[in-house]
């Protein structure tokens, strides 16, 4: 059973010092450290290296929480995959144990607010988009036909004019001008102020 550490800085210039000693301290045989890279940052090799080196029995320590996880939900889903390995993980300065009831506690605490934190976003956005929708801002692709090229297009056809030539001259597929011509008809159908 071996415990290991992990340090991260976020800038070249900082010192994993203060994490290195107090990782020594906290009894890890092993560190690994990431030097100068931001916690949003997906690969970070030390750390890489520090998860496959984990066995079952082993523990995982950090001086801090943001050393490890780029954000709350990837931390829990980090800790998540350690505690099914049967790894074992602490914080220091959060003395945060997953071996101790307070820890476990604390860890489903944590996980409590990553959740709230979700919903929060989720509701927000959600709000966002309606106010944005309300002020006329249009989300999704750009439609590929505007009403006047559909219009064209279906007298072109009337006239007696190819549909793959009229697609070309719009520089639209075949099958694209077809929809639109489809969508169009059903329009006009339900309005006929349209024609």
């Amino acid at each position: 059973m071996k415990i290991i550490g992990y340090a991260r800085t976020s800038t070249d210039d900082q010192t994993t010092a203060m994490q290195l000693a107090a990782l020594k301290k906290a009894g890890c045989t092993k560190i690994f450290e990431d030097k100068g890279i931001s916690g949003t940052v997906r690969k970070r090799p030390a750390l890489d290296a520090c998860l496959a080196a984990l066995e079952h029995g082993d523990t995982l320590i950090v001086w801090k929480l943001d050393r490890l996880g780029r954000s709350l939900r990837d931390l829990i889903d980090m800790l998540d995959d350690l505690r099914s390995q049967g790894v074992r993980f602490q914080s220091i300065t959060e003395s945060i144990d997953t071996e101790t009831p307070t820890g476990r506690a604390m860890w489903q605490l944590i996980g409590v607010l990553a959740e709230l934190e979700r919903s929060l976003i989720t509701e927000r956005t959600k709000a966002g988009v309606k106010e944005a929708q309300k002020r006329g801002v249009k989300f999704g692709r750009k439609p590929k036909l505007t009403p006047a090229q559909i219009k064209h297009a279906r007298q072109q056809i009337d006239k007696g004019e190819r549909v793959q030539d009229v697609a070309a001259l719009l520089n639209v597929d075949r099958t694209t001008l077809y929809r639109w011509l489809k969508k169009d008809e059903r329009l006009l159908h339900k309005n006929p102020t349209l024609k």
